[in-house]
């Protein structure tokens, strides 16, 4: 469901990397990596990558993404949830460093390009990007929350007569026009903080986004906007892959490990819990008027 957060691509490896002596599960001293702010667990070199450079891994992302990325540009990013999991598949795999690419969202999941290892920008797995790329097993589960100005009165019942703005290439903007049908024109966005602004300003009335990425802008000192319920989709996060990609089933058994191990519930505890300060299960459902 991610909002395209850049206008231009831009490739610059965003991983400090440091050597450090730890010591291992079995007690023997081991050379750890580490990369930027993350902290890496499991075995060093388990897994078996042929990765697009020799030595990193390659991640497409769209910035900015608070609690996801914690960064604006690729040379800054140095935490956050996905770059952190990015961080572990990385060290799993032997791999020395995280080389991050930032590009727009539409241009991600577009299937064009191939000069990436994975993508991770809270994507959504849908049947209409399956044809285009390849899928991970879902690692989060998403919502869809709805943003609107402090002090206004919009809800379910009337969120279809409202201006609603939406990220450009996302399923919440294929939410918007094929469950609420809005009466009046849809406005979409290519990136996060200018769809923000255009709320705040009162260019649009109401925003539906991903709720895990709409938290950090509520929950913002000084916000002007508030998030007043979330749509269930039923669906979740993957990791997107170029189309017959050659590691897809390594990384597959990568993602289920991080997963099994609790290693991606730490990390959400830690970053995202810390961007959103608020728990996304306890925000109201809203229902959508089948009958529209």
């Amino acid at each position: 469901m991610r909002a395209a957060a850049a206008i231009v691509s831009l490739a610059v490896s965003g991983a400090l990397v440091i050597a450090t002596s730890a010591c291992d599960q079995d007690g023997s001293k081991a050379s750890k990596v580490r990369y930027g702010d993350c902290d890496v667990s499991g075995q060093h070199g388990e897994f078996h990558l042929t990765p697009e450079t020799a030595g990193a891994l390659t991640v497409k992302t769209t910035l900015p993404a608070p609690g996801w990325w914690n960064g604006d540009t690729p040379d800054s990013v140095r935490s956050g949830y996905e770059y952190c999991m990015a961080a572990n598949i990385a060290y799993r795999s032997g791999l020395d460093r995280v080389d991050v690419k930032n590009a727009p969202f539409p241009e991600v999941v577009s299937g064009r390009t191939k000069d990436f290892d994975l993508a991770l920008a809270q994507i959504t797995i849908t049947p209409e990007r399956s044809k285009v790329a390849e899928f991970s097993p879902p690692y989060l589960s998403s919502t869809l929350g709805l943003l609107i100005r402090e002090g206004e009165r919009i809800d379910e019942d009337n969120i279809s007569d409202v201006r609603i703005g939406v990220a450009e290439g996302t399923t919440g903007e294929q939410f918007v026009e094929d469950r609420i049908k809005p009466v009046k024109p849809v406005t979409a966005y290519a990136n996060d903080p200018e769809m923000i602004t255009a709320l705040e300003d009162g260019r649009i009335d109401a925003v539906v986004h991903d709720t895990t990425i709409l938290l950090p802008y509520a929950q913002k000192e000084g916000s002007m906007v508030s998030l007043v319920g979330q749509y269930r989709t039923d669906q979740g996060y993957g990791a997107l892959y170029p189309m017959g990609s050659r590691n897809r089933t390594e990384l597959d058994r990568v993602i289920r490990q991080l997963i099994d191990d609790g290693t991606l519930a730490k990390l959400s505890a830690v970053y995202l819990g810390a961007a959103f300060g608020r728990d996304p299960a306890k925000i109201p459902y809203l229902k959508v008027d089948e009958s529209s």
